[in-house]
């Protein structure tokens, strides 16, 4: 037996028991990396996890390869990954509906996000923005809330499905503001977007990238984005946080997991190779052409940020009166 066949022959017993020393961190990857992308090629899931398997692989030299495993609202796909060995070569792109929506809108799920996943990182937050139609009588968010105020359960809001994040966000605004609404559930943002240029619906929090086209040609009004702070693709529009309700935040984020039990040295390699691909120059100009606002993060920061999640939109959630299914 050679060094090197030698040398693998004890990664691989190490990490079945469950033990690897930082050093050996270095000898992985070995082969080809699965990444688990729970949902149809095309979305944002797809394209960040795309963006990131290629970035790792250049760094790895080794594979990573996507693996759209779509369908029950990605809950199939995070399933299979939570079942997976933890052994750093399966992992999971993830993100707000599968970490802090699902567990709480669902009343039975095949994982639960922080016993039965490894958190690596945060890689991007994609805000919404609220827009109107232009035959509104508003011009910013205070105005809205004044005219659903004298109004109440005559204006329509739109969103992307019963549960999620457009719903959420605009379920939150209703709270914050106090104002009475009334849902209209879309199969997907395309068709909320379009009901809302068409003045089915009055009002709709949409991702920024199909949004803003409309918004620049005039059949849509946008008024303020759902982020913490100003965001750099939009950064002439204010936070509706800054527009009159402090501590309004919502985005679809997105993170990067493994299974539960991936020794940490390997966890750590994971975490500094994507962290350092998120801060390319090129990467960050994507993800800002997309929308998005790309963040990066500790593993402890990211776990921090899912306890946080959960305890915010159960409350949300509890508080709109949407039944787990």
């Amino acid at each position: 037996m050679t060094f090197a066949s030698r040398r693998f022959a004890l990664m691989i017993l190490l990490l079945s028991s469950g033990f690897l020393p930082p050093a050996a961190a270095q000898i992985y990857p070995t082969k080809a990396i699965r990444l688990i992308i729970p949902y149809a090629p095309g979305g944002p899931n797809d394209i960040f996890g795309r963006m990131m398997a290629q970035k790792l692989t250049e760094a790895f030299g080794q594979q990573v390869v996507p693996d759209n495993r779509g369908g029950a609202s990605g809950v199939i796909g995070t399933g299979l990954a939570a079942r997976a060995a933890p052994d750093g070569y399966t992992l999971l792109l993830g993100g707000a509906a599968l970490f802090a929506m699902n567990p709480v809108l669902l009343a039975k799920l095949p994982y639960e996000p922080l016993k039965d996943f490894a958190p690596v990182s945060l890689i991007a937050s994609t805000p919404f923005i609220l827009v109107v139609n232009p035959s509104l009588p508003v011009k910013n968010v205070q105005d809205l809330i004044a005219l659903a105020r004298s109004k109440p359960g005559q204006l329509n809001f739109g969103s992307a499905g019963a549960g999620g994040p457009p719903r959420l966000a605009a379920e939150m605004f209703k709270i914050m503001a106090g104002i009475d609404l009334v849902h209209v559930p879309y199969t997907s943002g395309a068709p909320a977007l379009t009901a809302t240029i068409a003045g089915e619906v009055q009002l709709f929090f949409s991702s920024i990238a199909p949004a803003l086209p409309l918004v620049k040609d005039g059949k849509l009004r946008g008024l303020a984005v759902t982020s913490a702070k100003r965001t750099e693709v939009v950064s002439d529009y204010p936070t509706i946080a800054e527009s009159g309700l402090p501590g309004y935040e919502i985005g679809n984020w997105f993170a990067m997991a493994a299974p539960a039990a991936t020794p940490k040295p390997i966890i750590a390699r994971l975490n500094a190779e994507l962290v350092k691909a998120i801060n390319m120059s090129d990467v960050r100009k994507r993800f800002i052409d997309l929308g998005a606002d790309p963040i990066g993060s500790t593993p402890d920061e990211l776990a921090a940020y899912i306890r946080s999640e959960l305890v915010k939109w159960g409350k949300v959630i509890r508080s709109a009166g949407i039944k787990p299914e």
